[in-house]
Formats: C-alpha cells, sequence, structure tokens
C-alpha cells in the first residue's frame, strides 16, 4: 500500500464528514425531541410509528363525529322537552275544557289557547340544527318534515330512514331521526269499526274542534288521545337520552384508547434525551480531535524527511 499525501488528505476528510454527518444527526435528533428524523434510520419503527399515527388519527375523528352527534341529540332533547310542557298543557285544558260547568265562551277562550299551543308544536316539529338541516324529518334533512297544506292540514312529509354514523372501531350512533317516530299518530275506530290512524297535528286540530264546539264526546276522546301523543313524545325522549348516554360512554372509551395510544407513540418515537446529549457531546469531542489531528497532519510531508 503506497502512503500519499494525497491519500492522508482523502482518509482524513472521510472520517471528518462521517463523524460530522453523525453529529448533524443528533443534534437533529435533540432539536426535534424525535429518535427518528427519517424513516431510513429504523424502517421498522418508522413503520410502528405511522400505524399508531394512523390508529390515533382516527381516534381523534371518532371524537369529532361524537362532538357532531351530541350537538344534534341535544337540540333533540331540548325541542321534546319543550313539546312534552306544551302538550301536558293541552291535556290539561282538554279536562278542564269536557268539565260540564264551564259556558261555551270560556270553552272558546281555550279554544285560542289551543291554537296557539299547536301552532308552537308545529314550530317545534320543524325545528333545525346548527346547519339548518330539519331535526325530525328522517333523512330528508333539508325538507320540513311538517307542512301546512293548502287547506291548513298538516302531514308528515319527511321519511322513516335512520342514518348510522361510526363513533368508534365496533359502534354506531344516529345522526337522524324520523318525525313519525316522536310525534306519533293515534288510532281510532272507523264506522265500520275498522282501526283508523289519524295524524298527531290532525288530533290536535280535532281536539280544537271539538272545544270550540263544546263537542262532549270529542272533548272527551282528545284526553285520551293527548296522553297517547304525550307517550308517543317521552318515548321518543327516552331514545334521544339513551343515545346521549352512549356518546358520553363512548367519549370516554375514546379519551382511554387515546391516552394509551399517546404513550406507546412516545415510548416508540420520542428521544432519550440524557443519552442523546451525552452521545452527540461525545461526537463534538471526536469532530475536534479529527480536526485537530487533520490540521498537524497536513502539515507533514515526505520532503520532511529527505535530508
Amino acid at each position: 500500500m503506497k502512503i500519499s499525501t494525497g491519500l492522508v488528505f482523502e482518509r482524513a476528510t472521510q472520517q471528518i464528514s462521517t463523524v460530522q454527518s453523525e453529529l448533524a444527526r443528533s443534534q437533529a435528533q435533540v432539536s426535534s425531541g424525535k429518535d427518528i428524523i427519517h424513516p431510513s434510520d429504523a424502517p421498522d419503527k418508522a413503520s410502528s410509528i405511522q400505524r399508531l399515527r394512523s390508529m390515533l388519527d382516527r381516534q381523534l375523528s371518532y371524537g369529532d363525529t361524537i362532538k357532531t352527534v351530541q350537538t344534534r341529540l341535544q337540540a333533540e332533547d331540548t325541542s321534546l322537552g319543550s313539546v312534552t310542557e306544551i302538550l301536558t298543557r293541552i291535556k290539561e285544558i282538554a279536562v278542564q275544557s269536557a268539565n260540564d260547568t264551564l259556558s261555551g265562551p270560556n270553552r272558546q277562550a281555550l279554544g285560542v289557547e289551543l291554537k296557539g299551543l299547536r301552532d308552537q308544536l308545529l314550530s317545534l316539529a320543524n325545528s333545525q340544527d346548527t346547519t339548518g338541516n330539519f331535526i325530525f324529518a328522517g333523512s330528508r334533512l333539508t325538507q320540513p318534515p311538517f307542512p301546512t297544506g293548502p287547506d291548513g292540514t298538516v302531514q308528515y312529509q319527511g321519511d322513516q330512514t335512520r342514518m348510522m354514523v361510526s363513533i368508534g372501531d365496533q359502534r354506531s350512533l344516529p345522526i337522524n331521526r324520523s318525525g313519525s317516530a316522536v310525534f306519533v299518530p293515534v288510532m281510532r275506530t272507523g264506522a265500520q269499526g275498522q282501526a283508523v290512524g289519524v295524524g298527531f297535528f290532525q288530533a290536535l286540530d280535532d281536539l280544537s274542534a271539538s272545544v270550540n264546539s263544546s263537542n262532549q264526546a270529542g272533548m272527551q276522546r282528545g284526553i285520551g288521545e293527548m296522553e297517547t301523543l304525550l307517550q308517543g313524545v317521552l318515548l321518543g325522549r327516552a331514545d334521544v337520552g339513551t343515545d346521549l348516554a352512549v356518546a358520553d360512554q363512548q367519549t370516554s372509551v375514546l379519551d382511554d384508547v387515546t391516552l394509551n395510544l399517546k404513550s406507546t407513540l412516545s415510548d416508540v418515537e420520542d428521544l432519550d434525551f440524557a443519552a442523546a446529549v451525552t452521545k452527540m457531546n461525545k461526537q463534538m469531542l471526536s469532530l475536534e480531535a479529527a480536526q485537530a489531528s487533520f490540521a498537524k497532519i497536513a502539515k507533514l510531508n515526505l520532503f520532511n524527511y529527505i535530508n
């Protein structure tokens, strides 16, 4: 092997370059706080980090979905709470109107209140969420579920479709609700003894007409029907409450899963600062030694020994 000035310079340059590269990597690790700067540094760890981040992003996405569902469910619960209060008052009016001692003008005054309460219920049945979608329209979110026809009657125009959204790997919740499942119809006996379904608002209109006309039979029938309507709303509100409880429970589950994933991710990718700083200091000393040695060697050549 021939030893020449060029060889000495080349070897020294390679050594200094290697130490500088290692030092730069250590400095980048300390600066970022991450053990892996490039996937090529540790392919197996890089793959695990990517998988854990993907899982963490999915949990965070579930959390955002739950917040959306909770906002919608809370809007439903608020509306149905108001509906319950109004129906309770309507039932009280129906019972009061059926009293034989009440005069016709007094019943008509109660009829005026019934009309106002009925219109308030219609407004609640056509409630919208914060995005402008109707909350009791099934999947027809952009159409009023209970429009008023030219003749003043109200019929449900939504559908029965429930749209489910994922709030966990194995859990989902409905994002919408059918109006007919909450504002339930009542069943009456027809002229030939058959069961006939009567819509929620039609039953209210019939009660109002019976009160205004002092129709005792109609008022008595209305008292029973108001109880049916109230029970339907209460069951619907209980269903909303169940969904809210599920959303709260799933939020706790996601919080635990997210915490575990973050802890695992930290173990895999976070840097051991004490070890990294110690290593970096050793590399800086090695670089300084290499540079100092090269400076002295560079001043020597074979002519110094020819005399």
